[in-house]
């Protein structure tokens, strides 16, 4: 068993993978002031009340964008598993040709989710949108050549930054609303995260196919923690909440 592990700046999201499919998922939120010991002991107790034996696992695939956490979580691994993880990070194989312009620079996690994309639709244009603490965009071609893409803050951090910088808006459930036109403050706030996100993605789309594929759209995929909400407006061709992690474990594979 593989289990590979993504650190976001809001939540630690892993997976445990047996003959290259997912049969464990789980999160826990990201802390910066966690210890090695701390979290060597959350993972090997979420794998053993799982059903699983951690002694079964013969690698660790790591994907960070938290620096502050890579340290503990590199120890916790060869402390509580016994394994140096494999982390994604500039300079290992990914099958791609990163066009960056410094390609150290790119997220991991987007490089993750490029990989896995590439493996589900092989010779196809893509878009893909990871709605995390951000919600980016990224770009790749049916060459395999990353682009880039685009960055906006996430719905999380809209509606955190609505509640922190105003005196009377209230924290929200992040939802599908009933109706664009929000008749409480509940459901304006509603409105406003989830119909400007779908412009937003409509928008960056557009611009993108424009630009960068002649006007031909490319297959739109969606993922991450938010990506559901969106699952029936036909923005997106396919939703696949496990792209991160399906890209660390190809990842680790590609670099034995």
């Amino acid at each position: 068993m593989v289990l590979c592990i993504d650190v976001g700046n809001t939540q630690l999201y892993g997976g445990l993978f047996q003959d290259g499919d997912v049969v464990l998922r789980f999160r826990k939120v990201s802390d910066m002031g966690i210890s090695s010991d701390e979290l060597g002991f959350f993972l090997k107790g979420v794998i053993r009340e799982n059903g699983f034996d951690p002694d079964m696992i013969r690698r660790i695939a790591c994907c960070s964008v938290v620096p502050d956490m890579n340290h503990a979580l590199i120890n916790s691994c060869v402390r509580y598993f016994g394994k140096e993880p494999f982390v994604l990070k500039a300079g290992v194989k990914t099958g791609l040709k990163i066009r960056y312009k410094d390609p150290s620079a790119v997220g991991a996690d987007r490089i993750a989710n490029a990989i896995a994309a590439v493996a589900h639709y092989p010779g196809e244009n893509l878009i893909i949108a990871d709605f995390g603490t951000a919600t980016t965009f990224d770009v790749v071609t049916a060459d395999k050549e990353y682009l880039g893409g685009v960055i906006v803050p996430g719905m999380r951090l809209s509606m955190r930054a609505l509640e922190a910088h105003t005196a009377k808006l209230p924290k929200v459930e992040i939802t599908v609303p009933d109706q664009v036109c929000g008749q409480t403050t509940e459901q304006s706030i509603q409105s406003g995260l989830y119909y400007g996100t779908a412009g937003t993605i409509r928008e960056v789309v557009r611009g993108i196919t424009a630009e960068r594929f002649g006007g031909v759209r490319p297959i739109v995929l969606g993922t991450g923690g938010f990506s559901g909400l969106f699952r029936e407006t036909g923005l997106f061709d396919e939703i696949l909440p496990d792209l991160v992690l399906e890209g660390t474990y190809l990842a680790q594979e590609m670099n034995p």
